[in-house]
């Protein structure tokens, strides 16, 4: 069992793991195997299953009872599935639903909380003392800010630069956790430190604490909505500390579903979508025909992306095309 969380949830796990129960419903041997087990994602934190409800078959059945006769010619459940994902026929996917407990610093929680589909039920600040756990990044993560990318990073820090910023994330997370448990006059444990005086409310003692401590929830979200998450925050592209948790959940959602993972990665993750502009520059190409980017109607950020998606050079293809 991981360490990072403590003996006794643990052993409550333990205990959750050892019952048995007689059920009609739908279940995932390969997803009861691992649930309650915490999947560790950063230095401190976590993703678990806490419940889920639904399979691939659960998408079939809700996909024939609300298409009817239009859905009976593909007759496997995985043409089925591929076609809904394909032609993006989200009803049916909303069928099947998932309960996580996700362990993670604040400032994550603050992208995730922008994903207004699920309901969340947040660690409570205000009645409980917040574990003295925050988030220090590995040196291969400080990195410059990006001078192309106001939201992305550039080149890693390194040497002395990167050793003086994790001492200064370190030295404050600490400082202002000392500071937290001397207002509140309390520790982790409840214990009182001075009892001579009174302590501050734990309402407001929190507001010194910075975004890289860890909090907890229960995220509970239907397979559509959980997939829209993934592939916004399983790319490449998005913050590295938001991208491990979605790749933690991506294995989950194989185990869970396989049929529609496949159907995911191959119509969602793998597959791009084209404007109209797009689309005649491509057919042009194919027919060998000129075209550059003023012609086009598109932008030159536009006509830039496009080629790199086709992975083709547009001075190379004008000079191709002018032969």
């Amino acid at each position: 069992m991981s360490t990072v969380l403590k003996t006794d949830k643990i052993q409550e796990i333990q205990r959750l793991k050892e019952d048995q129960f007689v059920t009609r419903r739908a279940t995932v041997f390969s997803l009861e195997e691992v649930l309650y087990d915490p999947f560790p994602v950063l230095d401190h934190g976590f993703v678990r299953v806490i419940d889920y409800m639904g399979d691939d078959s659960a998408i079939v059945q809700a996909a024939r009872v609300s298409y009817g006769k239009g859905t009976k010619m593909v007759n496997e459940d995985k043409g089925l599935i591929n076609y809904l994902m394909r032609h993006r026929h989200s009803t049916p996917f909303e069928m099947c639903e998932m309960k996580f407990h996700v362990k993670l610093p604040i400032f994550v929680a603050r992208q995730w909380i922008r994903h207004r589909t699920a309901n969340v039920n947040d660690y409570s600040q205000r009645y409980s003392i917040l574990d003295k756990e925050f988030y220090m990044p590995s040196p291969d993560q400080l990195a410059t800010q990006s001078t192309t990318n106001r939201q992305g990073r550039d080149e890693v820090l390194q040497g002395e630069q990167a050793a003086h910023v994790l001492n200064i994330l370190r030295e404050d997370a600490l400082r202002a956790y000392d500071h937290y448990e001397e207002m509140l006059n309390e520790d982790i444990n409840g214990t009182i430190l001075d009892p001579s005086r009174p302590g501050l409310a734990r309402e407001l003692a929190r507001m010194n604490l910075p975004v890289n401590f860890y909090t907890q929830w229960y995220w509970k979200v239907d397979l559509h909505n959980l997939m829209h998450f993934l592939s916004l925050r399983a790319d490449p592209h998005a913050q590295y500390e938001i991208r491990v948790y979605a790749e933690v959940m991506l294995d989950i959602l194989k185990k869970w579903v396989p049929i529609t993972y496949d159907a995911f990665m191959d119509y969602r993750v793998g597959a791009t979508s084209l404007s109209a502009k797009s689309l005649t520059v491509v057919k042009a190409l194919l027919k060998g025909e000129l075209l550059d980017q003023a012609s086009s109607g598109m932008s030159p950020r536009e006509w830039r992306e496009l080629h790199q998606m086709l992975e083709l050079e547009p001075q190379a293809v004008l000079k191709e095309n002018k032969g």
